[in-house]
C-alpha cells in the first residue's frame, strides 16, 4: 500500500477485503441536499463502483449553508447535475449518475434494480414512503436517514428482516413543522446525521450493518444519543 493512494487512509481500517467490497457495490441516494451532498460526497470519496444522483430540485440560496456540494454560483441549477459534475472530479474512478427527475414508483424502481444499496435523504414523507416500497419489492437494504431542528434519527432497513417506515413512523406525509414545505434545521446538525448515514452504507457494503432493527435517535441540542430497538420485519409492500 502506498502512503499516498487515493484509499490509504482506509484501507487500514476496513481491509482490502472490504475495499473491494466497496468497489464492487453501487448505492443510489434519493435526495442531494441536506442529507444527500455529504452522503454522496463520502460515498464517492470512498470508492463505491456507482453513485446514482436522485434530485429533481434545483440549487436556492437557502440550501448553502448545509448543502456541501453546490455555490452560489450553482443556484437556479439542477442539483443531481451539479453534484454528479463535483463528485466526477473528486473521484473520476467512481461513476457518477444524475438523475434529475421526480420520485415516482416507477423510476425508484428503475433507479434500485442498478443499485445493491439504496439511501433515503429525502426531505417529504410521501416520497419516502415510495422509495421504501421499492426497496422492499426489490430487497434492496435502505439506509434512512431524517433531520429538523436539532434532531435526527437513522435506521437502516433489510426487507423481511426489520420494520418498514410505515411500521415505524405510520402513514404520515409530513412533519407538522414542514407543512409549509420548509423545515428548519441547523446545518452541521444535518452533518452530524449525513455523516452517520454514510457510516451506515459503508456499514452495510462490507457485510455489517449497525442500524439494522435500531433506530438511532440524535438530540444535538443536548448532545444525546439514544439507540431504540425495533421488533417486526416487513415483508409487504405498503400502499403509495
Amino acid at each position: 500500500m502506498k502512503v499516498l493512494d487515493r484509499y490509504s487512509r482506509q484501507l487500514p481500517v476496513i481491509g482490502e477485503e472490504g475495499q473491494r467490497a466497496i468497489r464492487n457495490t453501487s448505492v443510489a441516494i434519493f435526495g442531494v441536499g441536506g442529507l444527500g451532498t455529504l452522503i454522496a460526497r463520502y460515498v464517492v470519496g470512498g470508492g463505491f463502483r456507482r453513485v446514482i444522483l436522485v434530485d429533481f430540485d434545483t440549487v436556492s440560496l437557502p440550501d448553502l449553508h448545509r448543502q456541501i456540494l453546490y455555490a452560489t454560483h450553482d443556484v437556479g441549477k439542477p442539483k443531481a447535475e451539479v453534484a454528479a459534475r463535483v463528485l466526477r472530479e473528486v473521484n473520476p474512478e467512481v461513476e457518477v449518475e444524475a438523475v434529475a427527475e421526480a420520485i415516482s414508483p416507477e423510476l425508484a424502481k428503475d433507479v434500485l434494480k442498478r443499485a445493491d444499496i439504496g439511501v433515503d435523504a429525502l426531505d417529504n414523507w410521501a416520497s419516502r414512503h415510495v422509495v421504501n416500497g421499492a426497496a422492499l419489492v426489490l430487497r434492496r437494504p435502505l439506509i434512512h436517514g431524517a433531520v429538523q431542528e436539532w434532531y435526527g434519527h437513522v435506521t437502516t432497513i433489510l426487507p423481511g428482516k426489520t420494520p418498514c417506515l410505515e411500521e415505524l413512523f405510520g402513514k404520515f406525509r409530513e412533519l407538522p413543522a414542514c407543512a409549509a414545505g420548509v423545515c428548519p434545521v441547523l446545518g452541521p446538525v444535518v452533518g452530524v446525521v449525513s455523516s452517520l448515514m454514510a457510516l451506515e452504507v459503508f456499514n452495510t457494503a462490507i457485510g455489517a450493518p449497525k442500524l439494522a432493527g435500531k433506530l438511532l435517535v440524535v438530540d444535538l441540542k443536548h448532545m444525546a444519543f439514544e439507540e431504540i430497538t425495533l421488533a417486526g420485519h416487513c415483508e409487504h409492500v405498503p400502499q403509495q
